[in-house]
């Protein structure tokens, strides 16, 4: 039996929107860019493939979009301050963009260069994140929105750390178009040239009247409800929004940019109401689409332009396009066009989570949900949040690895509350703002009581220990058989086997984790910048060394890198922390870690430990699963020296060992060398100091005899580590040295066979908006991979 006619793709509809995603999607994967010449070649043959009629203009849209993309991406990329100018000092001029965030002994802000002296006339038109440090608090400088400066700045090429379940700041720096990211490097000589004036100084000034008119402090979710003014949100605030599933509906988002399109019809049609007449200008329709997106447009510049918003107000101008065009427009269709709109006008947005979230989640509820005659109002929002929690739940694990427990039964009362309660409020708050202030300032405070109420409520459910629940870092088939369970799952009732679908999202839900053997132990070495991290786990045990730094004036690594890392791994316990000694960038992060982890039991040497804290003592040892631990130095009653103090601990599976000394130098590694052969030797050595030339003597090397060293160090770092003649020292034993500076976090198995291969996270996850090492490949001097 013969089946129907195909149905030929249309230029615009939904497969021609999907081949355009998959040839810009595929683009992202790229280790490398190709040539601008073959990009062009891609978009000219996809375009005029895509015009033709049938099924190759699929194909068409696919090059259309590897072309699209890879343009935009070698454009964004050329923005970028070169490598060989990373460092230096620049005098500029420039405009402050958005809203400064002023702390204790800072302000953070982005800047538009308009001039520059020199070399630094190539940097005009380009954008950076500067931070603008003083020693006083009652210095801090006051940076007003729009306004322009002549300061001295020292630039960076963006640079971020590479971890499991880290965040990839160089791919956030490329979606932003970030060129260079630094500091006023002579704030004595920084001087105004302009006050603060435009979009951002209006947005800084109604910022100012909403904390002046609502004293409570509940103002900062008035201010981020209204204009996307985030700064008063601080990471208690963030944290509740996370267990409860609501960060979404906090700061303007895509979703309040559609909600004040749809009072923009509302408006309309109550204009063409009162005044009939308008009809003959322009029909209703056409009129209400058009206020509708003027209002959409008013609302994304109060947020600042930023690129959530201005991706939905292209979905919204596209669909309305077609309105005012006179084009009508089944849902799928409006859809399609959208997408294809954003992907036209940045292909780099699919590097967002929003965009994906906002496309699968508009996805999902045009194709389950039911129309229009549905009777009843809850049973069909009910539908649509059950949808939308299942629909997205793969892409939210993907991006965030968590899912909060309550999550849809809070925002079941929070979408209505807030959507309908509290932005309205903001909203009618800025309205009446320049025309009756005392009618401005009760709308704020009404909408500020709301929200207290409603906090109230989610701080209460967010103290529930289960509420966030973090997922192992899940793999790309896992992603894809759960995006199938899903579409399974959304069929139509009837379909057989709904039951066998829930199948497929076990391997996202429940993954099956690596674990070494007994008699094994995996390394962990994690970027942290200049510290030390090294997570060591065995087949039931998991040992943390040291905990990274916490950054006077910036992140905290222990937050910030270790504790997503343990989480990625699927690691839920730790049994014990090693603080090799006290100085920041080995234990600034072990407040955060054991906050996230509490740890059985904690060691650090004596005359550093802290309350709680038991000493690590050359001869105390134990056995997990097969490993033994033992440490080597310090001896009892050794002062406190801070690096020579170091716990130094030896590791021994059933093939290898590792040695992990902390920052001892020559004379502690003289005692170490000097003890018997069988205690000392190890095949894989942690590089002492970070390769200071104080530490990594040639008798420590001669006695541990490594195959493998790895180096913590940091990228660029002021103090200009590792030296030279530390990894002449290594290469003069023919010894693979891999540091995180190059390679991002590092791993391997110790395994019954000695070491084996090793794993570099910037290598083996190459994209082409990451930075590789020095030698285009990696950080790696000697032997590349230890003798078998």
């Amino acid at each position: 039996m013969r089946g129907g006619p195909a149905i030929a793709p249309t230029p615009l509809g939904l497969a021609s929107a999907g081949a355009l995603l998959a040839g810009v999607g595929a683009v992202q994967g790229f280790p490398q860019l190709p040539p601008t010449g073959a990009a062009l070649c891609l978009l000219a043959l996809g375009v005029a493939a895509w015009t033709r009629a049938g099924w190759p203009r699929l194909v068409g849209a696919f090059l259309a979009g590897l072309g699209l993309a890879v343009m935009h991406g070698q454009s964004a990329m050329a923005l970028r301050l070169p490598a060989e100018l990373s460092g230096r000092e620049w005098l500029l001029e420039g405009r402050v963009l958005g809203l400064p965030i002023v702390e204790a002994d800072a302000v953070r802000f982005e800047l538009r260069v308009t001039a520059g002296l020199g070399a630094a006339a190539d940097l005009v038109g380009r954008k950076l994140r500067l931070g603008w440090y003083v020693h006083a608090p009652d210095t801090v400088p006051v940076l007003e929105p729009g306004s322009r400066w002549r300061m001295k700045v020292k630039l960076r090429r963006p640079r971020g750390l590479v971890n499991p379940g880290g965040f990839d700041f160089e791919r956030r720096a490329l979606e932003q178009r970030i060129a260079a990211t630094g500091h006023v490097a002579d704030p004595g000589s920084a001087s105004m040239l302009a006050p603060g004036s435009g979009l951002d100084a209006w947005r800084g000034e109604l910022s100012a009247r909403i904390r002046q008119a609502v004293p409570d402090p509940s103002s900062r979710f008035v201010a981020a409800l209204a204009l996307g003014d985030t700064r008063a949100l601080d990471d208690h605030d963030w944290q509740v929004l996370r267990a409860t599933g609501l960060t979404h509906l906090i700061a303007i988002s895509g979703f309040h940019v559609g909600l004040v399109a749809g009072f923009g019809v509302l408006l309309g049609r109550g204009l063409y109401g009162l005044l009939p007449a308008l009809a003959r200008r322009c029909p209703r329709p056409q009129g209400s689409a058009l206020a509708a997106l003027v209002l959409a447009a008013a609302y994304t510049a109060l947020a600042g332009f930023a690129l959530p918003t201005v991706r939905t107000l292209l979905m919204i101008a596209a669909v309305l396009l077609a309105r005012l065009l006179r084009r009508p427009q089944a849902p799928s269709q409006a859809l399609a066009f959208a997408l294809i709109v954003v992907l036209v006008v940045d292909p780099l947005s699919v590097l967002s989570p929003g965009f994906w979230l906002s496309f699968l989640g508009v996805g999902w509820l045009m194709w389950c949900l039911p129309g229009p005659s549905a009777a009843g109002l809850w049973r069909p929002y009910l539908h649509a949040q059950g949808i939308a929690v299942l629909g997205l739940l793969p892409a939210s694990v993907w991006f965030f690895s968590q899912a909060s427990l309550p999550g849809p039964l809070v925002n079941l009362i929070g979408i209505p509350w807030i959507s309908l309660g509290v932005v309205p409020l903001c909203l009618a708050g800025l309205a009446l703002a320049p025309v009756w202030a005392a009618g401005a300032a009760a709308c704020w405070k009404a909408a500020a009581a709301l929200m207290a109420l409603l906090w109230q409520l989610l701080e209460w459910v967010a103290a529930w220990p289960a509420a966030l629940v973090w997922l192992p870092e899940p793999t790309p088939a896992a992603i894809v058989l759960a995006m199938a369970g899903t579409f399974w799952l959304l069929l139509p009732r009837g379909v057989p086997g709904k039951g066998l679908a829930w199948l497929l999202l076990l391997p996202m839900l429940w993954p099956r984790l690596d674990r070494p053997a007994h008699g094994e132990a995996d390394l962990l070495l994690l970027d942290v910048g200049q510290g030390l991290a090294l997570v060591v786990r065995t087949r039931n045990h998991v040992l943390l060394y040291d905990a990274g730094p916490a950054m006077p004036r910036g992140l905290d690594l222990g937050e910030a890198v270790v504790v997503p890392a343990l989480r990625a791994r699927g690691l839920h316990r730790l049994h014990t922390l090693v603080l090799s000694h006290g100085d920041n960038d080995h234990a600034g992060g072990a407040a955060a870690v054991m906050a996230a982890f509490p740890p059985e039991r904690v060691l650090a040497p004596e005359g550093w430990a802290r309350v709680g804290m038991a000493t690590c003592e050359a001869g105390q040892g134990w056995t997990w699963d097969g490993v033994v631990f033992r440490f080597l130095h310090p001896p009892r009653y050794f002062p406190y020296q801070r690096n020579q103090s170091s716990c130094v601990l030896r590791i021994e599976t059933a093939g290898a060992r590792a040695l992990l000394p902390g920052d001892i130098g020559r004379h502690v590694e003289a005692r170490l060398a000097a003890l018997p052969a069988h205690q000392a030797a190890a095949e894989v050595l942690l590089v002492p100091h970070h390769g200071s030339d104080t530490s990594s003597s040639l008798d420590l090397i001669a006695a541990v005899r490594p195959r493998l060293a790895l180096l913590a160090v940091g990228h660029d770092n002021r103090f200009r580590l590792p030296k030279p003649v530390v990894l002449d020292r290594y290469a003069r034993y023919g010894v693979a040295v891999h540091g995180t500076a190059a390679s991002g976090a590092i791993s391997l198995r110790l395994g019954a066979d000695g070491p084996g291969p090793v794993a570099r996270l910037r290598q083996d996850r190459r994209r082409y908006w990451r930075d590789a090492g020095p030698d285009g490949t990696g950080y790696a001097i000697g032997r590349t991979e230890p003798d078998r």
